[in-house]
């Protein structure tokens, strides 16, 4: 861990993007027409008889006055209207590296945007300034026509982009722009006039009658009065927060409402925060600027300082926007917006304020996101896109950067081949990749935001992530390489999300921990930050609040009086036991009430419920005692218990009823949680499997594959039941005997994955000492295994591994008949998931033998390994399977497995049979005479002699 320093010093100037260029020439007159369009894939695999679907592209078509121009294709909307831009900018003769301006010429620009919008023109535009300057006319006295200049500050994007030009540290201090503001202002003195020690500015001459009458007519008809409710934020920590009513006439300025609650005579002295939430929110803070407020007037445009306010911080207000508020404050949501000439308006709540504030931590990010603040937490891992449930790791990590004014997470995807990633593993001494061979990959469009170089994104890599994070001045703050291998592009960003994510929230609800402590954590995590920039960018938005925080998160425990203590006995469990019950990688869906409860249950005021609630167990995907209770239920039983107060802010947050909560929490109480387990879905095989076996399964089973090519020299073999390829891909890592290798299935889906992996393999991997350089051609046939096709009769080598349970039990019978009776390979190795050693992977207790068997059969309905299967046999089972098939057709069978042992209960994981032929076909009459049948269909076909067919 560092413990300061900045990998970049360069500040870079903000530069405009080509369609902000365009709209700042042309307005409305330029017009995008997105439409989306087809066009011939690339699937990257020569040869390939599968029609390929490619991803969804976009074409815009930009028409200006004079030409109009259509971009190429883009994945994304935006890219093809930025594309489009880009090359009008270019038929126009604008260079956009040469058109930002210096300094110098901002500060000429800042000077005419001002003399701009006091024009007649801009009185009339479509903006949301337009409309303040529209309700300044309506004001009384001596503030009539009078314009905040905190309100030019917040609401002209360009005239920001502009200070911030001319001084980049205007983005650290927003408050820069006022003085920006009114030293343009001070340069206008023909059109302008401003007061020394003042925030407002108004025209010297009124508008003419007629301007003023035309931007009129451009709003409602129907004036009409406002009332909403905004949070009053009191700066002394002893006074609680509270809720306020906006009250605004129909002809009045709701900046004027807002400064007399907070007791200014002159509104134009309230000064406006940074947008809190969305950039598009209006939701904003309010408060007084000193009553002489000093400006620094100076001349010197690059060193313009802020000057000190003296007066007292407002922490808790701060902490909600990052940007120090002083004095007492109004949180409101209101304001005029692109979107009309009429005012915008949303109540905000208490509950709003106390969402606000947890959505500060990671954590409340995510517990928001599942609309279960006393029950989520954010997951300690991510296991699969399918069982998370919430925001995506990686769209928190945004969000919280977007919280904190911090530049957008940088994701560095690294790919690394196989076998590089197998000899990784094995010296870090971990399993080799994070999800079992097995699994199908998605690799086309599996996360299009993140960027990958092509060379490296080879089908058949797994993939590591690095994540830096910078300060908007360039700085870098923090970096996370997890070195984790993952087989899917997406599963690496949303992991290595998720680390910093889990540090931000150790972190941050201690940030007094000791040097040690804070190395240790940052190790775990695989953390590297640079502590001086962390708590200027970042803690210091969140210490300005810890008088609050100390009280209500991680302060001292309430006064519980014996209302409840953490104990077992104060769990209810009720309802017969189903015998469904979960384990880690179990999906569970329950219903759930969390209510605060006085002491003796003497009142209950119900917080947060949900009728149907998804978590993956295992993963800490709710808090603690949630998923400890449920691990002791079965489906359809319920349960109740009783736990301490979480932090206030949490309680506060989820209360539907504010004021009734409030009350609760004046006396001794706890929360009480009702549970109904509904459902438990089993993990995924491979997953199961990956917990206990390193290797994993699936590598067990190519290496005895390996194991026998080896020992009977063989050099040709089939893979029956092949799907994305995972056998036949292992294989060529190994140096083998193999010359040609071939694969059947009925998934066209499975099978051009299958091939692309072989292609990159085979052709893209020309290293003369190469594994699979022995091998001469490889072929994928679409088709059945239970079809017979004399092309693949008497291989050497043949395999149908943990395929034949996805069938009917007839038909795994028909397939061991057609193999040995027609395709006749030497040696066949089958093999099938052992049903008796689920009670290991799935911590359950196995049906009695001595149960109906009809039961027992529905009872193992619900314990297979895969929701796919159709049958899982026991060891006497399959045997009994194994050994009627070789007596019938001349083979020899032997039995073995992996995961386990034999010798030991209950068993091997994967039981295999090995099928030895005993006979030589040339002896067995009945077969002389057989006809070449092809029923099988060619998908893709490889020979080293000669080149593919292209598509």
């Amino acid at each position: 861990m560092e413990t300061g320093g900045s990998l970049v010093q360069a500040i870079r100037k903000p530069t405009l993007t080509p369609k902000a260029i365009i709209h700042q020439k042309f307005g409305s007159k330029a017009s995008y027409t997105v439409e989306e369009v087809e066009e011939p894939t690339q699937n990257g695999c020569p040869g390939l008889a599968i029609l390929q679907k490619g991803p969804c592209l976009y074409r815009c078509s930009l028409e200006l006055p004079d030409f109009t121009v259509v971009s190429g294709s883009f994945k994304k909307k935006k890219d093809a209207e930025q594309s489009a831009a880009q090359i009008a900018l270019e038929k126009l003769g604008i260079n956009l590296s040469s058109d930002n301006p210096t300094a110098e010429e901002a500060w000429r620009e800042l000077i005419a945007r001002v003399k701009y919008i006091f024009s007649n023109e801009f009185l009339s535009a479509l903006h949301p300034l337009s409309s303040h300057f529209k309700a300044a006319l309506r004001r009384v006295g001596d503030l009539n026509a009078s314009v905040p200049a905190s309100v030019i500050a917040i609401c002209d994007g360009k005239l920001n982009n502009l200070c911030k030009i001319i001084n980049p540290t205007v983005e650290s201090h927003p408050l820069l722009v006022l003085s920006y503001i009114m030293r343009a202002a001070a340069g206008l003195p023909e059109l302008v006039v401003s007061a020394e020690g003042q925030l407002s500015i108004w025209r010297k001459d009124p508008y003419p009658p007629n301007v003023i009458e035309s931007s009129i007519s451009q709003q409602s008809d129907v004036a009409e009065s406002i009332t909403t409710t905004a949070i009053y934020i009191p700066c002394s920590p002893e006074k609680a927060v509270e809720p306020v009513i906006l009250n605004i006439s129909s002809t009045g300025y709701y900046l004027d409402v807002i400064g007399q609650i907070l007791g200014l005579s002159d509104a134009n002295m309230v000064l406006i925060s940074r947008t809190i939430g969305k950039a598009s929110s209006e939701t904003r803070l309010y408060f007084a600027a000193p009553k002489s407020y000093p400006l620094d007037m100076s001349s010197d445009l690059l060193n313009a300082k802020v000057v000190p306010f003296g007066g007292p911080l407002n922490a808790k207000a701060s902490s909600l926007c990052g940007q120090d508020i002083y004095g007492d404050s109004i949180l409101a949501s209101i304001g005029y917006t692109w979107k009309g000439q009429d005012i915008f308006h949303e109540d905000v709540t208490l509950q709003s304020y106390y969402r606000m504030l947890i959505s500060k931590i990671p954590s409340g990010v995510y517990k928001l996101s599942r609309e279960a603040i006393l029950a989520a937490e954010l997951p300690l891992t991510f296991t699969t896109k399918t069982n998370w449930k919430g925001s995506f790791p990686r769209e928190i990590l945004s969000s919280f950067c977007r919280q904190y004014r911090l530049l957008e997470p940088v994701f560095c995807v690294s790919s690394i081949p196989l076998k590089a990633s197998s000899e990784l593993s094995r010296s870090n001494n971990k399993p080799e990749v994070s999800e079992s061979a097995e699994q199908e990959r998605e690799y086309a469009n599996e996360n299009e935001s993140v960027d990958v170089d092509p060379k490296l994104a080879v089908l058949g890599s797994s993939f590591t992530c690095e994540v830096k994070i910078y300060a908007k001045c360039q700085d870098l703050i923090l970096e996370c390489a997890p070195d984790v291998l993952y087989k899917k592009q997406n599963d690496a960003v949303q992991s290595a999300s998720l680390k910093v994510l889990s540090w931000l929230n150790a972190y941050l609800k201690d940030t007094y921990m000791s040097l040690e402590k804070e190395k240790q954590l940052a190790n775990v995590f695989d953390i590297k930050f640079y502590r001086q920039i962390f708590f200027k960018e970042v803690v210091k938005c969140l210490s300005v609040c810890n008088c609050q925080h100390n009280e209500t998160l991680g302060g001292k425990e309430p006064e519980l009086n014996g209302v409840v203590e953490n104990d077992a006995s104060y769990i209810n469990i009720e309802g017969t036991d189903s015998g469904l019950c979960p384990s880690n990688g179990s999906l569970l869906c329950v219903c759930y009430s969390v209510s605060l409860v006085t002491k003796g249950e003497l009142q209950k005021e119900l917080l947060e419920s949900i009728e149907e609630f998804e978590f993956e167990m295992g993963t800490g995907a709710v808090i603690p005692c949630l998923e400890a209770v449920v691990s002791q239920m079965s489906v359809g039983q319920s349960a109740c218990f009783y736990t301490e107060l979480p932090p206030e802010d949490l309680v506060l947050a989820a209360a539907k009823d504010l004021a009734n909560a409030l009350a609760f929490l004046t006396s001794p109480c706890c929360l009480e949680y009702s549970i109904i387990l509904l459902q438990v879905t089993e993990p995924p095989e491979d997953r199961m499997e990956q917990a206990l076996f390193n290797p994993p399964l699936s590598k067990q089973r190519v290496e005895y594959a390996v194991q026998h090519i080896k020992e009977f020299c063989a050099t040709s073999l089939v893979d029956f039941g092949c799907g994305s390829g995972s056998l036949l891909e292992s294989l060529l890592e190994y140096p083998t005997s193999l010359e040609t290798i071939a694969g059947v299935d009925i998934s066209q889906k499975s099978l051009s994955r299958a091939a692309k992996v072989l292609h990159s393999k085979l052709v893209m991997k020309s290293d003369f000492d190469a594994p699979c350089r022995s091998i001469k051609s490889a072929i994928l046939f679409d088709g059945s295994i239970t079809d017979f096709d004399s092309r693949l009769c008497e291989f050497d080598l043949a395999t149908c591994l943990e395929v034949i349970e996805h069938m009917e039990e007839e038909q795994a019978s028909l397939f061991g008949d057609i193999v040995l009776s027609s395709f006749r390979p030497r040696i066949l190795i089958v093999s099938t998931p052992n049903y008796e050693y689920n009670v290991v992977l799935q911590k359950s207790n196995l049906t009695s033998h001595e149960d109906d068997p009809e039961e027992k059969i529905q009872s193992q309905s619900c314990k297979f390994r895969n929701h796919d299967h159709k049958f899982e046999w026991t060891r006497e089972q399959f045997q009994h399977w194994a050994s009627e098939l070789a007596v019938r057709h001349k083979y020899r069978v032997e039995f073995s497995g992996v995961g386990g042992a034999v010798d030991l209960e209950p068993g091997f994981a994967s039981q295999i049979a090995v099928f030895r032929r005993v006979f030589l076909p040339e002896d067995d009459d009945s077969l002389k005479d057989e006809n070449s049948v092809c029923q099988y269909k060619v998908i893709w076909e490889w020979n080293r002699s000669r080149p593919p067919l292209t598509n």
